[in-house]
């Protein structure tokens, strides 16, 4: 049998009836606002794998407990969160690929995913070395994540620069620390936010990387081509 070790926050979902369908749990759950997009078996007996618009939590199978924190498998050695949150992300990003504003290396090994604010240092610094990471075969793809909210100036900013004729050169510009044309359309911006949202993302930059694992920060194109080789990527 698989050992589990928890270190995690352990709360009950409600005083009331505990719920015993997964309609329930979702009621439970957007009672301490959280909004539940899916639920199924976890590696974990005994508990439910909840995704939802703040991250992955764990429910009882009963409905009764909440579990906010890390799952580690004693018997593999490795973080069960990882694991499903590394599916997760594959394949939201994937999804998204079509509205993301693409760089491409012109002799293509890798492609990253990188949530990016304009207002973030680490974003600029990044892009200011964008050239590096092409010429090191990485491919950047870039989903907006405003730090602020939908409701913040960056998220105005990130939404001219999708709605821009050049979107590139709108990134680039942004990033320089030039003012862009305001504009509006229909865009993906809100979408790219709530799912890097659900990643558990909180800062920027952000990189996912093609098996769905996560960079949390700024990270220089060889260091990141050697993570990238080091995981057989």
């Amino acid at each position: 049998m698989k050992k589990f070790l928890f270190a995690l926050a352990v709360l009950p979902l409600s005083l009331a009836a505990v719920p015993t369908t997964q309609k329930g749990i979702e009621a439970s759950f957007a009672d301490v606002g959280l909004q539940v997009s899916s639920i199924a078996d976890s590696p974990v007996p005994g508990l439910f794998q909840v995704f939802t618009d703040r991250g992955l939590f764990f429910a009882s199978k009963d409905g009764r407990y909440l579990v906010e924190g890390q799952v580690f498998d004693l018997q593999n050695k490795t973080m069960v969160n990882d694991k499903i949150m590394a599916g997760m992300r594959k394949s939201g990003v994937e999804q998204l690929k079509a509205s993301a504003i693409e760089f491409k290396a012109p002799n293509e090994k890798h492609v990253v995913t990188v949530f990016t604010d304009t207002s973030c240092g680490y974003c600029r610094k990044l892009h200011t070395e964008l050239k590096t990471y092409l010429d090191a075969g990485i491919t950047v793809r870039y989903l907006a994540f405003p730090r602020g909210g939908i409701e913040s100036e960056t998220y105005s900013e990130l939404e001219s620069i999708w709605c821009a004729d050049n979107k590139q050169e709108a990134m680039t510009r942004a990033k320089s620390g030039e003012m862009i044309a305001a504009k509006s359309c229909q865009n993906n911006v809100a979408e790219q936010y709530k799912m890097g949202a659900s990643f558990g993302i909180q800062g920027t930059p952000a990189i996912v990387l093609p098996d769905g694992s996560i960079i949390p920060g700024y990270q220089p194109a060889q260091q990141l081509l050697a993570t990238m080789v080091s995981k057989g990527l």
